[in-house]
């Protein structure tokens, strides 16, 4: 999948639901721009990441800042993540992370960590919704891009 404009791809990045939760469509343009607001916040020259955390109905519980790194990589904290993902009893995690380099395609690292990240969200019976990856002028979601 290629790299599109951050607002095109909100509903194939986190569309994907259980069919008995109700569609939660409304809130996915907020929540995919919240995700924006948070990894591109001015003045941030870095990789940072930050996840939503969502019961079974795709509602948000809560979010967290995941891990920081430099201009090329980002350290995540997984033991932090599941933690607050158990204690708030959450069903779903929605993961992003920007790109300072203003390339949104994922790293074979990114790739690699979102694959062991979901195995671990398996193991513990939480979904990885989606991983997306933001620059200033695009968004990747490792969903639609057949990644997850």
């Amino acid at each position: 999948m290629s790299c599109q404009r951050w607002h095109l791809v909100v509903i194939a990045a986190l569309s994907t639901r259980p069919a008995t939760s109700p569609p939660r469509q409304d809130r996915l343009p907020l929540l995919v721009a919240y995700l924006r607001n948070v990894v591109l916040a001015p003045g941030v020259a870095h990789e940072r990441g930050h996840v939503l955390f969502v019961d079974e109905n795709r509602s948000l519980l809560g979010d967290a800042g995941i891990g920081m790194g430099n201009l090329n990589a980002l350290s995540l904290r997984m033991r932090e993540l599941f933690g607050e993902a158990l204690r708030l009893n959450a069903r779903g995690i929605i993961l992003a992370h920007n790109h300072p380099s203003g390339h949104c395609h994922p790293s074979r690292s990114d790739i690699a960590a979102t694959r062991r990240l979901a195995e671990v969200a398996r193991a513990l019976e939480i979904e990885l919704i989606d991983h997306l990856i933001f620059t200033r002028e695009a968004v990747y979601s490792m969903r639609a891009g057949g990644l997850l």
